[in-house]
């Protein structure tokens, strides 16, 4: 962005591009005109005015800042919260009581109570001012255990239903005051314009309409009715609308990346959503990661001021996403004024918190940050604990509903999920009337993710990327083959489970169930939208081929490119990330005795159908659009989807693996290949969700943050053991091993106390493994590096590489700790030799 200062010698404008910060959280000009004339629905009311000014009065500087910044409940204790006169905690992603993401629901209401207590505890004459607590309650309270978790947005947007939206935000605000929290950040109302995004399935559609119909559909649901009694009562939690705003719209859907649309667009498309939320009486709006053309939004005083505030009318406060102050020009996480004048009210500063309250004391005494700018963030956030009734609300376990654990999960509230399941599905194929199956049949159920629950709830689902979850972590939940067996035991019928789909006796029809594994954010952002089914095609082809009439149903975040999958298929069903009810997909999929329908589909595209991997971005209303299956797709028993016919299959993407392969990215293994952390006795955890650890701690693995979430994965060895990267069927094929060189991006944050090795996993040819303890000990300390070996380093002779598959492991004999960020089988410019 361009920013225009008047010379005052020449008087002229004078452009400057990004040029050196502005304390004051300046910006491009915005033209307001563009924007719609909203406003809040909220009365003047004076006698709140005079509470807010009476608490201002009374507050010192440090408990002024302290209201002004959120702490992640892994990174502040409730001491620290009475210490710091902090006003908001959160937890994130990967926090929870204890740090154990499957901690009982009592442990998240006792430790509400203990935020509480030290918030309000008035000893030395501090001001009783109630901590706020945000949750990321996005599709059900998903981060607590036995909770009810609904179809991702994305499945929802298919359902076209404000009224059953209505009826979720109910539901979660419920369940989220059981344990004790106040607000979720939620809804999304991004509108996506290119499904490469990782954040895809947290949108309800690419059509803005229908994202600004849902706006406050959820708002009052979360919140209640504004006029009514109910109206942040009881019963009812703190909303956030996110992410102001164009996180949607990002060149090549980068995650946290650049919108380059017109203002017009940013207004019309991607901003959408916030005035009807605004209206419905949304309190809290949260600030985008993304820039919009070249300005990060956390710092842009045009569009969190002059527009959110000033055009639109909102009267609650604006609060930062993870860190997301940091990414602002000239600033840190632990120090930007310039976001706070901005229009940034509270900042999320999840684990920077500390210094960034030592900062910004120093800011305000400054006048860096005015106080009339302090004075205004505190009264914003003032006003909406007043509104919420927190200011005079007693600890959290002694609320309304608080402590009423059997209603997490309740049947009541799980119909209400099972309902949302039924009305997100969409039928995109059904040749000859194969759907619905007879209930009295026997159906074969394929597929690894036909019994996987942690699979069809997706990210943001007890952790922040939706690993690890077995069934065992969903007390109340169903997977989808656990409700095909509910339904044929109800009408004579039979499933019979068989993840590779083989079986003795012949069926009379297979579900085969695949799609993609869980993810969030940008660890999700992919450059194609081509699907890898592994195993899934071969089977459906294989069962085709018996002659048995074969059904897809399809688990993902966002349409993709499956065109020889809807080939192998006789019915094919997006069923997108349908949440802990899997017995919905049963509803509509399996009749009575007689074969007919229990339940119809009801659900609609809203995103386009890709009819090409590269096709994005594809929206409703592009010139040239070609959609494969169009907006608002979608065939009923009623009326059956038309015939397909036979679909194009060599659009398929082919990875030249000769060009390099990915191993690992961000921490996390690429498609294909497992992180496994392995004891000298063959004990072995995968090294999936934010922490995984061999018995004992010998060998322990932890997400950690570099420049973003989560984006690397810290190894630290207590004892010996191993960090092997392993093949899984669906490897890429390494071409001309011999000639490539394996990369790795690491840093040493704790020198080895013994040998360190680096090997290959091959079948045969390769050796032991190379000593690297020499290098491993010089990058102790020394920060981020990257080392490049050569294959052939590790081959008994020039043909020893013909099993690699790219598998490595790096083994310690004692202690170290060493965080890996990314791996990758590379073609060097020049020989890369074989030092570490």
């Amino acid at each position: 962005m361009k920013r225009y200062l008047a010379s005052v010698l020449a008087g002229l404008a004078i452009a400057l591009s990004n040029c050196a910060p502005n304390p004051e959280g300046g910006s491009a000009s915005i033209e307001p005109s563009v924007w719609p004339q909203t406003s809040a629905p909220f009365q003047a009311d004076a006698a709140l005015e005079e509470r807010v000014a009476d608490l201002l009065s009374r507050m010192t500087i440090e408990e002024k800042v302290g209201q002004v910044i959120q702490a992640d409940i892994g990174s502040v204790t409730p001491e620290e919260v009475r210490e710091f006169h902090l006003g908001s905690i959160l937890n994130g992603g990967n926090s929870a009581p204890g740090g154990d993401n499957y901690a009982p629901p009592q442990a998240w209401l006792a430790l509400a109570d203990a935020f509480h207590e030290a918030s309000t505890d008035t000893r030395g004459g501090r001001l009783a001012i109630p901590v706020i607590w945000g949750t990321d309650a996005v599709h059900g309270h998903n981060n607590v255990l036995g909770a009810t978790i609904f179809p991702h947005n994305i499945g929802l947007g298919a359902a076209n239903d404000p009224d059953l939206i209505r009826r979720i935000g109910e539901v979660t605000a419920l369940e989220v005051r059981v344990t004790g929290q106040d607000w979720t950040f939620a809804p999304t109302l991004a509108v996506v314009r290119d499904d490469r995004w990782g954040r895809t399935y947290e949108s309800y559609s690419e059509n803005s309409e229908l994202v600004a119909r849902y706006a406050p559909a959820m708002i009052e649901g979360l919140q209640g009715v504004h006029g009514s009694p109910e109206f942040l009562g009881e019963a009812h939690v703190l909303a956030t609308a996110k992410h102001f705003i164009g996180d949607g719209g990002t060149e090549r859907g980068v995650d946290q990346g650049d919108n380059r649309d017109s203002e017009a667009e940013l207004a019309s498309i991607h901003g959408a959503g916030y005035p009807p939320a605004i209206e419905a009486g949304a309190l809290s709006i949260m600030a985008s990661f993304n820039s919009w053309r070249g300005e990060k939004v956390h710092g842009h005083r045009g569009l969190l001021t002059d527009i959110l505030v000033g055009r639109l009318g909102f009267e609650g406060f604006v609060v930062g996403d993870w860190n997301g102050h940091g990414q602002v020009q000239g600033c840190t996480p632990v120090s930007c004024a310039q976001a706070f004048n901005a229009g940034i009210d509270l900042f999320m500063a999840p684990d920077s918190w500390r210094d960034l309250h030592a900062n910004m004391l120093s800011q305000v005494r400054s006048g860096e940050i005015s106080m009339e700018r302090l004075d205004e963030a505190v009264a914003r956030i003032l006003r909406v604990k007043i509104r919420a009734g927190l200011l005079d609300a007693p600890r959290p376990s002694q609320r309304a509903y608080a402590g009423e654990f059997e209603r997490l999960g309740s049947p009541a509230h799980r119909e209400v999920a099972r309902a949302a399941v039924r009305q997100s599905l969409v039928l995109l194929k059904n040749e000859g009337g194969v759907l619905p199956l007879s209930g009295a049949s026997r159906v074969l159920v394929a597929g690894e993710a036909a019994d996987n629950i942690g699979q069809q709830t997706g990210g943001w689902t007890l952790n922040w990327q939706g690993e690890g979850n077995d069934n065992s972590v969903f007390p109340n939940g169903q997977s989808l083959l656990g409700g095909f067996r509910e339904a044929l035991e109800q009408f004579g019928g039979e499933a019979v489970f068989s993840p590779d789909g083989s079986y003795q006796t012949r069926p009379d029809a297979a579900i085969v169930v695949f799609g993609e594994m869980p993810y969030a954010e940008f660890q999700g952002d992919v450059s194609h939208l081509d699907f890898d089914s592994g195993p899934a095609l071969d089977i459906m082809r294989r069962l085709r081929a018996d002659g048995i009439p074969v059904v897809a149903v399809f688990l993902s975040g966002r349409p993709m490119w499956v065109n020889p999958e809807l080939n192998a298929a006789d019915a094919f069903v997006a069923a997108w990330l349908p949440g802990t009810e899997g017995g919905g997909v049963a509803d509509v999929l399996i009749g009575d005795e007689a074969g007919q329908p229990r339940h119809d589909f009801t659900g609609r595209l809203s995103f386009s159908w890709p009819a090409r991997p590269d096709q994005t971005p594809l929206n409703v209303g592009d010139p040239d659009y070609a959609p494969l299956f169009a907006y608002g797709f979608g065939g009923d028993y009623r009326t059956p989807p038309p015939h397909l016919g036979v679909l194009d299959e060599s659009a398929a993407v082919s990875e030249d693996a000769g060009a390099g392969v990915d191993l690992v990215g961000s921490g996390r293994a690429a498609a294909g290949f497992a992180l496994i952390l392995e004891g000298p006795e063959g004990e072995r955890v995968a090294a999936t969700g934010p922490r995984a650890s061999l018995l004992g701690g010998r060998l322990q693995a932890i997400a950690a943050d570099r420049f973003a979430q989560e984006d690397t994965r810290r190894f630290v060895w207590n004892g010996s053991g191993s960090v092997r990267l392993e093949p899984e069927d669906g490897a890429p094929a390494l071409a001309h091993p011999a000639d490539r060189a394996l990369e790795l991006v690491y840093a040493v944050d704790a020198a080895p106390d013994g040998p360190v090795s680096l090997s290959l996993l091959c079948e045969a040819g390769c050796t032991p493994g190379i000593d690297i303890s020499q290098g491993v000990d010089i990058a102790a300390g020394k920060g981020w590096r990257t080392a490049r070996m050569d294959l052939s380093c590790f081959a008994d002779s020039p043909e020893g590489l013909d099993s690699f598959e790219g598998g490595f492991a790096i083994e310690s004999a004692a202690g170290l700790t060493l965080t890996l960020a990314d791996a990758r089988i590379v073609v060097p410019d020049i020989a890369a030799g074989c030092e570490f």
